[in-house]
């Protein structure tokens, strides 16, 4: 690795520039990029997946941490620059263009990973979402560790009455645990985002018995998407929830997020 160019040079070789469609903003720092490719834990060995790695920054923190990385990136301008990474590494980095919208994990890799990805902040919810969701668990994934908008990272960790506690939340933490990692100010990136950023760590727990996660999800994406209104408005159209309400001793009356995890939780069993 350190016979490797920096990535400022790499950039500048590769003429390289953040697409603002793509949602990229680069990070240079190489200590902040080892803090964050640290928060997973001991990767010496371990597969790790990596959405958008753009110039390579993270990439080259994570194969420094000892993984072996899959990266799957959309931007073809920087397919050249993370080529000099792949042979850099031989046989621990291997880089897929493609949209990961549309590639399942489990055609690149065999067996346990973790996800470890500064992403892409316009598909960064849809990817969480998805790999938070199905029926099958524990997943193959060991751990997510995902940088997202500060406000985001505070609707997947916020706790039940709080005005950042809402459906990602109930998502994020029914079957695992989450927790917000490592914040991450605006001027650390190039060019600098209009937002703050955050990490988000997530590990499984254990999936609760008899429910369905289809059905918490509709119960929640009812819930919250009229989160103004008492649950006996809110609800009414998803057949069976006022009286899975009644039977859990859940007034009608009360708005989605007062709402606990575990009785969000209930309420799903019910219906399933």
């Amino acid at each position: 690795m350190s016979d490797l160019p920096p990535l400022r040079e790499v950039i500048a070789r590769h003429g390289l520039s953040a697409s603002k469609a793509l949602g990229q903003n680069f990070l240079f720092d190489a200590q902040l990029l080892d803090r964050i490719a640290a928060i997973p834990g001991d990767l010496s060995g371990r597969q790790v997946l990596e959405i958008g790695p753009g110039p390579g920054g993270l990439t080259r923190a994570l194969l420094r941490a000892g993984a072996a990385v899959t990266a799957i990136e959309m931007d073809a301008r920087c397919l050249p620059a993370l080529a000099e990474l792949e042979q850099a590494y031989p046989g621990r980095l291997r880089v897929i263009q493609g949209d990961a919208m549309k590639i399942t994990p489990a055609s690149l890799i065999e067996g346990e990973y973790d996800i470890v990805a500064n992403l892409p902040y316009n598909v960064g919810t849809a990817l969480f979402t998805g790999w938070m969701g199905g029926e099958a668990w524990p997943p193959a994934w060991r751990s997510l560790t995902l940088m997202f908008q500060q406000e985001v990272a505070k609707r997947i960790v916020a706790a039940p009455g709080s005005s950042e506690y809402g459906r990602l939340s109930v998502l994020a933490r029914w079957r695992s645990g989450a927790r917000l990692a490592l914040k991450v100010h605006r001027s650390a990136f190039t060019p600098p985002p209009k937002v703050m950023s955050a990490i988000v760590h997530v590990t499984p727990a254990d999936m609760p018995q008899g429910v369905s996660a289809g059905v918490l999800e509709r119960v929640t994406a009812a819930a919250f998407g009229q989160r103004r209104k008492m649950l006996r408005q809110s609800l009414k159209g998803v057949p069976g929830a006022l009286a899975a309400l009644e039977e859990n001793g859940i007034d009608p009356q009360r708005r989605a997020e007062t709402l606990t995890i575990a009785e969000f939780v209930a309420l799903a069993r019910q219906l399933s």
